[in-house]
């Protein structure tokens, strides 16, 4: 199994590469460094010496040789720098030509959310990825966990969570870790005819709840290790911090049901619980990556 870091030599960068190290200790995975640069900016000997394109791509390939450097001894880590217009696209086109099973990246950068400052790389992959994504809340870098200690599902109301729930299920098996099933429910006024009776809404959407998380249950090997839990608020925000979090945690969604297939959207559900949640969140796409699609 392969990690992909999307890297910057800048704290976010050191966090995503900390979370990478987190996770392949956990899943006996190998982590890949990825720097991509605009395609201008050639490698040395490829344009006069001294040239702005030539620094650029020796510290490119400086920082790369430090990050590497940074990885502990018993994780497998290896460098790469490639070019492309769109960090994005490349990082993409990098994950996929590694079969990468995963891409890693930093929340810090523009935009403050919460724990997380997504910045345009990251909200342009959580908005087109084909693989799943994992984002590190600013100060990753910091923490001295080593492992995942747990992963949280959160199962949706709507179908289509098979992907994230199979996802989970391996990712739990490789690592050993337990699985926590969660269903988040938010009692806001929205069930139509229900609107004026509180009792009859926390009746009805508890109730599909339970039934939600049942069914996820039944689709898991038996005897597999799960708890589950439905919990409840005033908005998605409100229920999510009510369970419990620790550093060592995972929190895993699913992509929201507006993204093309095998393509990842981040929803208004989890950008929600980005807001307050201080654990690394992976988004997963709606749909499994064929095999040799989209790898051109």
């Amino acid at each position: 199994m392969k990690l992909v870091v999307g890297y910057l030599a800048t704290p976010g960068g050191a966090d995503a590469l900390a979370l990478a190290v987190r996770f392949a200790r956990t899943l006996g995975a190998e982590v890949e460094i990825c720097m991509v640069l605009p395609p201008d900016t050639m490698l040395p000997g490829v344009v006069p010496k001294g040239g702005y394109q030539e620094v650029l791509a020796e510290q490119a390939q400086g920082w790369l040789r430090d990050a590497l450097a940074s990885v502990p001894d018993d994780v497998v880590a290896h460098p790469h720098l490639s070019f492309d217009e769109s960090f994005t696209d490349g990082l993409i086109r990098e994950a996929l030509r590694l079969e990468a099973a995963a891409i890693v990246v930093g929340g810090s950068g523009g935009g403050l959310v919460g724990s997380f400052s997504l910045g345009s790389v990251v909200n342009e992959l959580l908005h087109s990825s084909p693989l799943p994504v994992a984002v590190a809340p600013r100060g990753t870098r910091d923490s001295t966990v080593e492992r995942v200690h747990e992963i949280t599902c959160a199962i949706g109301h709507r179908k289509g969570s098979d992907l994230l729930l199979d996802t989970a299920v391996r990712a739990s098996r490789a690592g050993g870790v337990p699985l926590r099933l969660v269903s988040l429910v938010a009692l806001d006024p929205a069930f139509g005819s229900l609107r004026a009776d509180d009792d009859a809404i926390r009746e009805h959407a508890l109730s599909h709840a339970s039934q939600t998380l049942e069914a996820a249950k039944n689709e898991l090997p038996q005897d597999f290790p799960v708890t589950s839990a439905i919990v409840n608020g005033p908005s998605v925000e409100a229920a999510v911090v009510q369970l419990d979090w620790h550093d060592g945690d995972v929190i895993m969604v699913g992509s929201s049901r507006l993204s093309a297939p095998r393509r990842i959207f981040l929803g208004s559900t989890a950008a929600k619980m980005l807001r307050v949640l201080d654990v690394p969140m992976v988004v997963v796409p709606r749909d499994e990556l064929q095999d040799d699609e989209d790898r051109s």
